[in-house]
């Protein structure tokens, strides 16, 4: 094996702990009846798909949204069942990412997301340090920015094109099967954390 010069992070169960539930509730109590078959951890439906595929923006969303709970709702009560998926955002997950470009490794986010998850995500409000994610690694890739969702090769692609990395020389570190069985297809080297897990002595490992 190559040594690793690279790393790339899913978001939701990796570098946040997540929770489908209470988004479902979350997403019920705004008006959305049928939240629970949208919603899903790794893959959305319909409408939810669309705006982190970037077929949709986050105000077609809304208003579709809308639409679908016959009632007009507001950016903030869309962006609050969003943000309903973040369980917690533990200070050390971001900070080891900071330490690991201070090593000399080049750090990447490749996230299937929304622009509600990453206009918080890419605010002051993301950490209890007051940053936002683009101060912990070198690039964020997005699902709704580069139109195009994981497992879906597409998006490796894209990723790999831009950064000019080589999959042999990275980690790739996402909680979802699908997407680490395309990673092993493509070459990357591989870690499949579970949600809310201190993944730290493992990525050592591999490095």
């Amino acid at each position: 094996m190559k040594q690793i010069k690279n790393i790339v992070f899913d978001f939701g169960g990796v570098i946040v702990d997540i929770d489908r539930d209470t988004a479902v509730k979350k997403f019920i109590e705004i008006g959305v009846k049928d939240a629970d078959s949208l919603l899903d951890k790794y893959h959305q439906k319909d409408i939810f798909l669309e705006v982190e595929d970037g077929r949709i923006d986050a105000e077609e969303f809304r208003q579709k949204l809308s639409a679908l709970c016959g009632k007009d709702l507001t950016y903030k009560e869309v962006e609050s069942g969003w943000k309903s998926f973040i369980l917690a955002v533990e200070q050390y997950k971001p900070d080891y990412l900071a330490e690991l470009r201070a090593r000399g490794y080049k750090v990447f986010i490749l996230s299937n997301t929304n622009p509600y998850i990453m206009g918080w995500a890419r605010s002051t409000e993301f950490t209890s340090a007051g940053r936002p994610l683009d101060d912990y690694v070198d690039k964020i890739y997005a699902s709704y920015l580069v139109k195009c969702v994981k497992p879906n090769r597409g998006i490796f692609d894209y990723m790999i094109e831009d950064t000019g990395i080589n999959p042999d020389e990275t980690l790739f570190v996402d909680d979802g099967a699908s997407n680490i069985e395309i990673g092993k297809e493509l070459g990357f080297v591989t870690l499949q954390p579970k949600n809310g897990e201190d993944w730290r002595s493992k990525i050592e490992k591999l490095l």
